[in-house]
Order: structure tokens, then C-alpha cells, then sequence
């Protein structure tokens, strides 16, 4: 059997005296039932927990309630790999839809499944470094194939070594991928070593852009014996690597994980930087207690999870860091920008909204492109791994935040759906679907009954779209009193035009829709969709859309008291003071009925408040 039960049972025996109870201070109390209950839902899921649930959970009497509880979140295969899809698309340089100029293949499905089915640990490694199926993940070793000329380090095999040293091992090659390192022990040498596991022919080791003339052959960074021919195929060199990190160097790759997600749970890892695993831990036992475990449960992901959320020491009070660290509880940690737009969402009801061909669907965040607020609140480029957030406040999420469009848009809208006053957006009657430069596209739609017709040209993930120039060519309306052309011009994206038709008797429009012969170029790739609307269109909605969103919150039939008490449980996880639900029903209520603009102003003070920003 692969788990190792005798090894397991002896782990389990020794839970009650392990070191994870043992770092907890003599007499400090756990936090409250509401407290923890928002800190493991956002740890496991992303979203907060609604007054719903967190009612449920505050008032049961079950002795085992939070055990049960990260049991029942865990167990909720969609919710949890929706959050923990932010976590691995940072580390393995995951971001589809993302265009910049490089190319590189996108592993979001492969990924996605692999977390909904709790893919062990050591399998999931082995498959992103030595991927033999069809649909295993070949894009993690592949990387980025950068447009141009580039340095020797950033070369896919050596993007390969970098990120696997770095995601699995705990080891930093960037510096001594171009030459011997500063500051640790790492050399040149090392660093080819292992990017010639993932080169199909022996590499020139280049120092600072110079080339030394001599050649690299595998060699792994803990072994000086060689694992493989340097001849073997690159599929064979792959799965050497593969076995070596994932059967012969377990302690490696578990600590290094499990220093990963106790920093992602409790603010700071066991070890400081957490890509520098040879760093002295602040307590090795505790690092080699939580590894052991992690292997002699097979490498279940979730139950290391549940082993630390269900821990005395996750359940203490959160703190503030202090220069000299001596842990006394975990520290507070601000919301992703991913977890911070998914919970405005999931309260206001106002998600985003992702392009599937002609239709679109409400999805959580990570699953389009990030927009200057999940920037601004620490969402990466990933042009490069990102293992470490930084979450500290700065000027930039200040201003985004107080002044910002994105949020003012949100809650603007949300504010109006919240109360059912939302109107709802015009519908197209023409979507060309994304158009390239390569080749134009005829149009021929009804237009019957039209006063006005609205025609747009929108930007859909051009390289460069501020030398993209496209056109409604050769338009031509008819109708049974006639046709008539209508002059084109090259336009720059993006562009409304539009018609005046009342009384013309007008009831279809061909066209030919284009891009100029320079948007061809591929430093620009242009890619335009075209729409026509018979009414005033919202452009923050110019597709259909089809299926529920993520989460369906009813805030309607509620007195003034209900909504700002709901409120406070659904932002803060507690009831509001006496004199706080007094100044929040002077803000949304007037003559004793909430009003669209002003609940928008109570939400911003609440979302805006570092209790909401941060899991305590």
C-alpha cells in the first residue's frame, strides 16, 4: 500500500504532544467561534462565510464543530480549488488570457483538475517535470519563449531548472544562472547542471554573456553522482530528475512545501526567505514534524491543511510581526486582490464577467485578467514565479482604492442590484467574435425597427492596442425603399459610431470588418470584436450572458435594521455596535428606505476598514 500506515498511526499518536501544540504560549486562548470561522473559510475557500453560515457555525453546540467544519470546506472540491487556483497559478507562472511578448503554453485545466481531485503532492511534481500523457502539464517546463534576443539565464531549459529549484526545493538559482553566486553556495555549473535535464542537447555554459566553450551535462544540485547519460533522451533525463525529487529526496520537497503553506496559513514561514530552504528554520522540530506527517499521509495536500488549520496554534489570536520574531500567534494577513474583489462580489452580487466565445459567465476572479485594483493589491504579473506576496499597504492601493474606478464601479452597480433597481444592460444584436488581422470578416444582420444603431469596435487582447487601426468596410444598409453606402474610415480601437436611421426603413447591414495591413505586424496581433446595439449599450457588459454566478445572495425585503445588521455580519463576521448601526442607517437609510447611492457610500466605509482588509 503506498501510505506508510505504521508511520502514519505513530504520527497521529503523538498529535496531542507534537511540536505544532507545543510552540502555542502557556494560558493564550484561541479566538472566538466567528473569528475562526471567517479565518478558515477564507483559507480554504477565498470567501467569507454568510451570516447564513456563520450562524450555523457560531451556534451549534458540537464540541467537534471546527474540526467538522474545515472537514466540510475542504471537502467542497469547486470552492476550494477556486481559491487555491491564486496560490498555484503564482508559483508555476500560470495566468491565462495574459498577453505580453513572449509565448508560453497554459496548464489552468490540467491544474484545476489536479486540485479538485487532491492529486498527491509528490505525483503532482512529478507530473509537472517529467509530463508523458496527453494532458499532463508540458507548459510548466516549457516557460516563457520571450520575443528577441535574450540572456542565456532566461532560456526555457533554464527557466525550467530556475522555477523547479525555486517552486519544489526551496533553492534560488537565479543568481548563479549567470555566474557563480554571492550569496550562497550555489555555482554556474550547478545551475546548468539541472537545466540540462531539461535541454535536448548538451548547453554552452555561458558566464555574465560570455561563453566559457564548455558544455553542460545533467547533474543534481544534492548528488555529485550523475543520474542519468548525458545522451538519454530528454523524456528519460525528465523523469530521472522527477524520480530523484520526488522518491529519493522526499524530506526535501516536503519541507520545502510545508514551509510554504505554513507561511501562506500563519503569516511567516518556519523558514525566512522561503526560497532559501537552507535558511535555519526558527523551529526544526516543528518543520520535520509537519514533513513527516505530510509523507506518511501520502502527500495529501488537504489533510496538511486540516492538520494546521485544526492546530492551537492556527486558532490563536492574530498578531502584529516584531522585529525579533518569536512566534505568539498567527499574524494578520491582508486579502489577496483575488479574495478582496471575490468577497466585494459575492456581498454586492457584481462579479466578473469572462468571455466564452459570443456568451459570457460570472467567474471569480483568477479567472480573467487582473485590473489595476488586483494590481495595485498585490496580484503579480507572472511573467516569473511568485512564491511571496508582498501585502504591505502602499500609496498606490490607497489611491486605488478611495479613488479608483474598478471598486467605484463595483459597488456602484452592486449597490443597485442589491436593492433590484438595476437596469438591466442592451442587448447585442451583432458579435462578430474576436477578428484578426490576417483576415476580414463579412457581416450581414437584421436591423429591422431601429431608430439608432450603435456600432462598436472593442479591443480583445491586443499586443499593442494603440497602433491597432480596424473599419466597418463597405457598409451597405437596405430596405424596401432602397440602399445606401455608408462612408468608412480606418479607426483607432476603441470606437462607437453611431447611425441615425428613424423613419429611413432600413432592416439589414453588411459590412466587412477589417484590420489594417500594419495591425498584422506581430509586435501589435491585433484582435477587435465588433458589435452592433439598437439601443444605448453598457460597455462593461456587451456580451450575453448565460449561468448563475458563483454565489446568489438575496438582500431584498429587508428593514433598514436587517440590512445594515446583515451587512456587518456578511463584511466583518459580527453584529455592529449600537452606535455603529446608528451612523451606518444614517448613512444608507432616508426616510426610512435605503437608497441605491447611499448604501454604495456605507459599502465603500466598510470595505475600505482594515477588518474587512485582513484575516484576524
Amino acid at each position: 500500500m503506498r501510505i506508510n500506515i505504521l508511520l502514519l498511526c505513530a504520527c497521529l499518536a503523538v498529535n496531542a504532544a507534537s511540536p505544532v501544540d507545543s510552540i502555542v504560549p502557556a494560558g493564550k486562548p484561541i479566538v472566538s467561534d466567528a473569528i475562526f470561522a471567517r479565518r478558515v473559510y477564507l483559507d480554504t475557500w477565498g470567501l467569507l462565510p454568510t451570516p447564513e453560515q456563520l450562524a450555523d457555525f457560531t451556534q451549534s453546540k458540537d464540541p467537534q464543530k471546527r474540526e467538522r467544519l474545515v472537514d466540510a470546506l475542504l471537502a467542497n472540491k469547486s470552492n476550494y480549488a477556486e481559491h487555491w487556483m491564486t496560490f498555484w497559478n503564482d508559483h508555476l507562472r500560470n495566468d491565462e488570457g495574459v498577453v505580453y511578448h513572449g509565448d508560453r503554453k497554459y496548464i489552468t485545466k490540467w491544474l484545476r483538475t489536479a486540485l479538485e481531485s487532491n492529486l498527491p503532492y509528490d505525483r503532482f511534481v512529478r507530473t509537472l517535470i517529467s509530463p508523458t500523457a496527453k494532458d499532463d502539464p508540458d507548459g510548466f517546463i516549457i516557460g516563457v519563449n520571450w520575443r528577441g534576443t535574450v540572456n542565456a539565464s532566461e532560456l526555457p531549459p533554464m527557466q525550467a531548472a530556475q522555477n523547479t529549484a525555486q517552486i519544489f526545493l526551496g533553492v534560488n538559482l537565479k543568481c548563479n544562472s549567470c555566474h557563480d553566486s554571492f550569496i550562497s553556495k550555489w555555482k554556474l555549473k550547478d545551475a546548468y547542471g539541472l537545466a540540462s535535464f531539461f535541454s535536448d542537447k548538451p548547453m554552452d555554459i555561458v558566464r555574465c554573456d560570455v561563453h566559457t566553450g564548455e558544455l553542460s551535462s545533467p547533474k543534481y544540485l544534492f548528488n555529485n553522482e550523475p543520474l542519468i547519460d548525458p545522451g538519454a533522451p530528454l523524456a528519460d533525463r525528465r523523469a530521472a530528475l522527477a524520480r530523484m525529487i520526488t522518491e529519493k529526496d522526499q524530506d526535501r520537497l516536503a519541507r520545502t512545501y510545508v514551509n510554504r503553506i505554513w507561511k501562506r496559513l500563519m503569516g511567516r514561514g518556519i523558514v525566512e526567505p522561503v526560497d532559501n530552504l537552507d535558511a535555519k528554520p526558527w523551529n526544526a522540530e516543528l518543520l520535520a514534524s509537519l514533513a513527516d506527517e505530510f509523507k506518511a499521509s501520502g502527500f495529501d495536500m488537504k489533510a496538511l491543511l486540516k492538520r494546521v488549520m485544526t492546530s492551537r496554534a492556527y486558532q490563536l489570536p492574530a498578531v502584529e510581526p516584531t522585529e525579533n520574531y518569536v512566534f505568539a500567534g498567527p499574524l494578520a494577513r491582508r486579502l489577496s486582490g483575488e479574495q478582496f474583489s471575490d468577497n466585494v462580489a459575492a456581498i454586492t452580487g457584481q462579479w466578473r464577467l469572462k468571455q466564452t466565445g459570443i456568451r459570457a459567465e460570472y467567474v471569480r476572479e483568477w479567472q480573467v485578467k487582473s485590473t489595476s485594483l488586483t494590481r495595485a493589491l498585490g496580484r503579480p504579473i507572472r511573467d516569473q514565479v511568485t512564491t511571496d506576496r508582498q501585502d504591505a499597504a502602499t500609496t498606490l492601493q490607497a489611491l486605488e482604492l478611495v479613488n479608483g474606478t474598478v471598486l467605484a464601479d463595483q459597488l456602484h452597480l452592486g449597490s443597485q442590484r442589491m436593492l433590484g433597481v438595476l437596469q438591466p444592460p442592451a442587448v447585442n444584436i451583432y458579435d462578430s467574435g474576436i477578428v484578426g488581422a490576417s483576415k476580414p470578416v463579412s457581416a450581414e444582420f437584421d436591423i429591422a425597427g431601429a431608430e439608432k444603431l450603435w456600432l462598436l469596435m472593442e479591443d480583445f487582447d491586443s499586443y499593442d492596442r494603440t497602433r491597432v487601426k480596424a473599419r466597418w468596410g463597405g457598409m451597405v444598409l437596405s430596405g424596401p425603399n432602397g440602399e445606401e453606402k455608408i462612408a468608412d474610415q480606418w479607426e483607432t480601437i476603441p470606437s462607437e459610431r453611431v447611425l441615425d436611421l428613424k423613419g429611413r426603413g432600413f432592416t439589414k447591414l453588411k459590412a466587412v470588418l477589417s484590420c489594417d495591413e500594419a495591425s498584422k505586424a506581430s509586435d501589435i496581433n491585433a484582435r477587435v470584436r465588433y458589435f452592433a446595439f439598437k439601443s444605448q449599450p453598457d460597455k462593461r457588459q456587451l456580451v450575453k450572458v448565460t449561468g448563475e454566478p458563483p454565489m446568489a445572495q438575496s438582500w431584498s425585503g429587508l428593514n433598514a435594521d436587517m440590512l445594515v445588521e446583515r451587512l456587518y455580519l456578511y463584511t466583518l463576521s459580527r453584529k455592529p455596535s449600537t452606535k455603529e448601526a446608528q451612523i451606518a442607517k444614517s448613512i444608507a437609510i432616508k426616510n426610512g428606505k435605503a437608497s441605491a447611492d447611499r448604501l454604495e457610500d456605507l459599502m465603500w466605509s466598510l470595505f475600505l476598514s482594515p477588518e474587512f482588509q485582513y484575516v484576524h
